[in-house]
């Protein structure tokens, strides 16, 4: 079982929201309205851990160990949400989230096939430690700033957990976990070719709900996301490069290949594809 061995070190690194936040360092005229908004529209993101927890559980009842370890990334989740909406609370309480706000992005996710889900977080966790690490950089605020900080290491984490999930499904479900995992990677380390940088948070995931079926669509300003990835926190493609290296590392670290492109995955999918289709 993983679950022991990442709650160990999960514990470890764990930070204190009352006493590791530097709250007294708030400065007030550092905090613009525009940036405070993005606060919170990422809290109630943020809640959204919520359903997805409740879609990992369900789908995942043949693995007691990795729904172990919802226990861990559902509370460190829902952390982020509550130290974005305490700073708020403090320093701008007229943009709280409401309860009925963050209720909005709790909705049934549809089945979805558990490789296939587990790689499409794993890449998600990767893009949220760039992004957060950016709205880091972009904050002036020092409080604000560091709390980004905080999460962004958080999320850098639990892409590590998640990967060790997919070492073990490699090697217990070979060519399947490889054919899931290359599919999800090309489509996610590739997503900003398409215009639009993909995480979980974006995806269509009820068809009964569609178009609001997605958790941005069901924000205060869904179109809130865009802005903040183009003109504020300045995603640009130098940032995209360097979440879809980290996919592009991270799966020729666990597929003991050296994959420097985009191009070299998809030649390596297509081998696997071939090689399955001949047996």
């Amino acid at each position: 079982m993983l679950y022991p061995e990442l709650f160990r070190s999960l514990e470890a690194a764990r930070w204190n929201m009352a006493t590791d936040v530097s709250w007294d360092s708030f400065e007030s005229d550092k905090l613009s309205d525009e940036q405070a908004e993005t606060v919170k529209m990422n809290a109630i993101t943020e809640w959204s851990a919520l359903p997805a927890t409740e879609m990992f559980l369900r789908d995942n009842r043949q693995d007691s160990d990795f729904s172990a370890f919802m226990s861990i990334w559902f509370y460190e989740e829902q952390k982020h949400a509550l130290v974005l909406m305490e700073y708020l609370r403090r320093f701008r309480p007229e943009l709280a989230p409401t309860e009925d706000e963050l209720h909005a992005v709790r909705f049934e996710f549809d089945p979805a096939p558990p490789l296939e889900t587990l790689m499409l977080h794993f890449c998600g966790e990767v893009r949220l430690t760039q992004w957060y690490r950016r709205a880091a950089d972009w904050h002036t605020e020092p409080v604000i700033k560091q709390i980004y900080e905080l999460i962004s290491r958080d999320e850098a984490r639990h892409a590590g957990a998640y990967m060790k999930y997919m070492r073990e499904a490699v090697s217990n479900q070979g060519e399947d976990a490889k054919a899931a995992f290359t599919k999800i990677g090309m489509l996610m380390a590739a997503s900003g070719r398409a215009g639009k940088p993909l995480h979980p948070t974006n995806l269509h995931v009820n068809k009964e709900l569609y178009p609001r079926d997605t958790v941005q669509s069901r924000l205060p300003d869904p179109e809130w996301l865009e802005r903040w990835l183009d003109e504020h926190i300045v995603f640009d493609k130098e940032c995209e490069a360097r979440v879809a290296r980290g996919i592009l590392n991270n799966l020729s670290t666990l597929f003991d290949q050296d994959f420097k492109s985009i191009g070299d995955l998809n030649r390596y999918r297509k081998s696997l594809a071939a090689g399955r289709s001949e047996h």
